[in-house]
């Protein structure tokens, strides 16, 4: 049994197959596979991990992982990019957060890409309007977590 003194969780029973195990032991076991749920919640909410329309168990083998390696692909991208400036956490007025998620890696991974000069192509000859930075930079950052 699990308690939380402060009374902020639901008392919890843990259970384990493995009789050779300590109560501690089960109970770390408990916490690492946490990350493990997060992390299948993010790849479910925000990249449609168990929503694909495959009609054929191949084409969902395939699509899983897939999409699994695009979660890492965006968690190893933002982090190398969070070596070189400030992390960058949107908060919200009644949810504050200390460390960025998996949305702030997505919204970081969208910022990267847009600024490769990949589709800037103007027209010969059109009329020119200045635009500050800031107001692209806060547009552009609205578009990243509206995505």
């Amino acid at each position: 049994m699990v308690g939380d003194p402060k009374g902020k969780f639901f008392t919890q029973a843990l259970l384990c197959t493995d009789l050779l195990l300590t109560a501690m032991q089960i109970l770390e076991s408990f916490v690492q596979r946490w990350q493990l749920e997060v992390t299948f919640e993010e790849v479910r909410a925000h990249l449609g991990v168990g929503a694909q329309r495959q009609w054929t168990d191949l084409a969902i083998a395939r699509t899983t992982p897939a999409t699994l390696g695009l979660f890492s692909l965006v968690t190893l991208m933002a982090h190398e990019r969070w070596q070189h400036h400030d992390v960058w956490v949107r908060r919200a007025a009644w949810y504050g957060k200390s460390l960025p998620t998996f949305v702030d890696a997505l919204a970081e991974g969208r910022r990267a890409l847009w600024k490769v000069p990949t589709f800037r192509m103007s027209a010969p000859g059109r009329e020119m309007v200045q635009v500050p930075l800031e107001f692209i930079e806060r547009l552009a950052d609205a578009l990243c977590y509206a995505a």
